[in-house]
Order: C-alpha cells, then sequence, then structure tokens
C-alpha cells in the first residue's frame, strides 16, 4: 500500500466518523451553534459522509479522488474561516488544517494520476 493509499484511508475514516458523529452527539451540533452555522450542520455532515465515502471509490476510479479530496479541502478551509471568525486558538484550528493539507495533497497528487 502506498502513501496516498494510506492518507486517502486516513482522511475517508475520519470524515466517516466526524460526519457520524454529527448525528450522534449533542457537542457536535453545539459546535455549529456556536459558530452561527447551525442550520449547516447536517449538510456539513452528510457532505463529509459522501466525501468520504467518495475517498474510497476514489481507491479504484480516479475521478472520485479528485472531486472528493478537492470537496473535503475546500470543506475544511471553510471550517477554518468558522474557527478564526469566532476567534478560536491555533489548537483548536489544527485538526482542519491537518485535513485541509491532507486533502489538498490528495488532490494535487490525484491529478497527476489523471493526467497520466
Amino acid at each position: 500500500m502506498n502513501l496516498l493509499n494510506v492518507l486517502v484511508l486516513v482522511s475517508s475514516l475520519s470524515f466517516l466518523a466526524y460526519g457520524i458523529a454529527y448525528f450522534t452527539s449533542s457537542k457536535m451540533k453545539s459546535e455549529f451553534i456556536r459558530f452561527g452555522l447551525r442550520k449547516f450542520g447536517a449538510l456539513t455532515a452528510i457532505l463529509e459522509i459522501l466525501g468520504a465515502l467518495g475517498l474510497l471509490l476514489g481507491l479504484k476510479f480516479d475521478y472520485f479522488l479528485v472531486l472528493s479530496s478537492g470537496g473535503l479541502g475546500l470543506l475544511m478551509l471553510l471550517g477554518i474561516a468558522a474557527r478564526l471568525r469566532v476567534k478560536d486558538g491555533f489548537l483548536a484550528i489544527l485538526p482542519a488544517l491537518f485535513f485541509m493539507v491532507l486533502n489538498a495533497y490528495v488532490f494535487f497528487e490525484s491529478l497527476k494520476i489523471l493526467k497520466d
């Protein structure tokens, strides 16, 4: 298993867990309220789950890898913006930053695969 596949698995399993956690954890819902994004919580969770499943499909179909990693990277960029808006500290922003960079790497590597 190569590095790209490992990163795809890490990202997909993490986003699957976070997406499901929104529907099972009141703490996750309260975070969206704190961000002033209550009405976007369920949509974000669904996008995380779809992105995670897309990454897994991307292990076989390159197009899904490009689309899903790009979408999840963008979602994390917006997550960083939401945390900055409520003046969260660096440690609170770090997970979103990590997953944004991870998915950006997967995105650019998957673009190279599509070109070949």
